[in-house]
């Protein structure tokens, strides 16, 4: 009985993981649609946003599963308190990459970005990938070392959201409206993204230590 648990313990951690890779990818790919007008990469981002729901809803039937039949403490029901946080913001990070994915595929076929972004929106996804990547990484090996990088990442993700509002409300701005729209949507949506990563940095940490970092500045939607 104790290996039979230990192994869905085990499945829990794998489950997350695979998460993590698909808001990794998800948002890799989104980002080059948003850059390149590319409509296949923007409609598989979407397509398989439902995957992560999926992956999602196994953490939390397999999480609630073991609490009722093995009714879990200390360090184990720690970890799967945890995998439901952990999923919540992975799943969260999935629907911001699909939200840029759509607005890439509302675009098309023209860019969503406009030149003077283009090179902020591509150090936006440069940092979105390896936060995302820092995220599997901590998961996937419990590396409290990566998780306690991403708030710095985060920093320089803040930076160029910053940055960004910079280009679009400087005198010489002559995109339009609709572009500055766009561009502010954008990029609360890496902004966020970013956000929930460090959420899930936090979580990895009080899995390993037990202890709670500042809490402060933590996504509530």
């Amino acid at each position: 009985m104790r290996d039979e648990y230990r192994a869905d313990l085990l499945q829990v951690n794998k489950l997350l993981v695979w998460m993590a890779d698909a808001v990794r990818s998800a948002m890799s790919r989104a980002t080059n649609a948003l850059l390149n007008a590319d409509q296949t990469d923007a409609e598989e981002v979407i397509a398989r946003d439902a995957e992560v729901n999926a992956l999602y809803r196994l953490v939390e039937d397999k999480v609630y599963d073991l609490c009722a039949r093995q009714a879990p403490v200390a360090s184990d029901l720690r970890l799967l308190l945890t995998a439901l946080h952990l999923a919540a913001d992975l799943e969260r990070m999935g629907d911001l990459a699909d939200h840029v994915a759509k607005t890439a595929l509302r675009r098309h076929p023209a860019r969503a970005v406009p030149e003077p972004l283009v090179a902020t929106f591509e150090q936006m996804g440069t940092v979105a990938d390896r936060i995302a990547g820092k995220i599997s990484s901590a998961i996937s090996k419990l590396d409290v070392v990566a998780a306690g990088q991403l708030e710095r990442d985060d920093d320089a993700m803040d930076k160029l959201h910053t940055d960004l509002f910079g280009i679009m409300f400087a005198p010489g701005w002559a995109e339009g409206t609709e572009a500055a729209v766009d561009g502010a949507l954008l990029g609360r949506f890496y902004e966020r993204y970013a956000d929930h990563a460090v959420n899930a940095g936090r979580h990895v940490v009080f899995l390993v230590t037990g202890e709670t970092l500042d809490t402060r500045d933590a996504v509530k939607d």
